[in-house]
């Protein structure tokens, strides 16, 4: 006997992040003792690296609300941005900084990747057909791409106008001037990463997550610029340069970082600790006797999930079928932006090896 059972309306959940967390991986300790100050300092680094959130009350599961949440957060940085470039740029025409231009191109660059996520947004959006089964959700995650491009080129720029640096000085004029945009620069990009990373982690989209992280790279390139600056007022004309490389490298790490988010998206990788609290949904729906299989995947950022459960092998067609609408309804009642879910019956005998509640 084989009852499948498939839903994808709209829902509310219980508390859960599940977002671009591994908490497999060592947690956070915030416990006092010897070791208590290395762990609040770690923990900030991981937050100024990698950005994320532990607050699930802030999560974001309406569809709708998260993607009006998602399109406001890549336009109010756009504007963000674009005024950082701005301001940035008067002052490349008073000093004639190299170094600064390079930082402005780079925020111009930073801001116009909301372009192709707001493109995929839109996208998104988009009804299923019948050659795009799941809908274009995906389009989301190869916008995710177009971002580790652009970090790609940013860290090859950085490191070519540092090394250019070094084998051509440049004077710069208004050194005050350079050092007071270089600032704006930074706090313009790490308010934007902060804001980016922030609404990605609370509607599920890890290139918005990236994008973030594209963002505070080019943080670290403003910030290579006011060190810099310091550097050339103290006379060191080869700081620059020097503090270019080191940004540059400082960047390598973004990379990683953004490459292991969207990469793992593509992948189709799910927190198993939303895989284990799935299981133990179902387990503790009515009916349900064991868990066969279960598979989660992200389409943008909703998730979708297939199952196959056992059942009292004695149970009407009908019996059996109303145990699979029940799991599906306990699947979205209660996991995080959870937009759809297959469930299929088997009979238990006939597998005894199941996982069993």
């Amino acid at each position: 006997m084989g009852v499948g059972h498939r839903h994808n309306q709209g829902h509310h959940h219980h508390d859960h992040d599940g977002l671009l967390h591994d908490h497999n991986e060592e947690h956070h300790d915030h416990k006092r003792g010897a070791f208590g100050w290395w762990a609040r300092f770690r923990h900030g680094v991981s937050g100024m690296v990698g950005g994320h959130s532990h607050d699930s009350a802030e999560q974001i599961d309406d569809a709708l609300e998260a993607d009006a949440a998602g399109r406001r957060a890549l336009l109010v940085s756009l504007a963000g941005l674009g005024l950082t470039a701005a301001g940035q740029a008067v002052v490349v025409a008073l000093s004639g900084s190299v170094a600064l231009l390079g930082d402005t191109l780079h925020n111009v660059a930073d801001a116009l990747t909301a372009v192709p996520l707001l493109i995929a947004f839109t996208v998104a959006r988009r009804p299923a057909t019948a050659r795009f089964t799941y809908g274009f959700g995906r389009a989301e995650d190869l916008a995710g791409l177009a971002v580790l491009a652009m970090i790609t080129l940013s860290c090859v720029f950085a490191a070519w106008a540092s090394v250019d640096r070094l084998v051509h000085p440049e004077h710069v004029d208004r050194l005050g001037a350079v050092a007071a945009a270089a600032v704006v620069g930074f706090v313009g990009n790490e308010i934007v990463a902060r804001y980016r990373i922030r609404v990605g982690h609370q509607i599920g989209s890890a290139a918005l997550v990236a994008d973030g992280l594209h963002a505070r790279a080019d943080g670290f390139t403003s910030l290579a610029v006011l060190l810099g600056a310091a550097g050339v007022a103290a006379g060191w004309h080869w700081a620059d340069p020097v503090i270019g490389l080191a940004i540059t490298a400082a960047i390598l790490g973004v990379l990683r970082s953004a490459a292991r988010v969207v990469g793992a998206r593509l992948m189709d990788a799910v927190d198993p600790a939303v895989v284990a609290e799935a299981t133990g949904t179902l387990l503790h729906t009515e009916g349900v006797e064991a868990v066969r299989e279960l598979r989660l995947r992200w389409i943008g950022h909703t998730l979708r999930a297939e199952a196959d459960i056992t059942v009292d092998a004695g149970l009407t067609l009908t019996a059996a079928h109303d145990v699979a609408h029940a799991a599906e309804a306990h699947l979205l009642r209660h996991i995080r932006r959870l937009s759809a879910a297959t469930i299929h019956t088997s009979p238990a005998r006939h597998h005894p090896a199941a996982t069993t509640a």
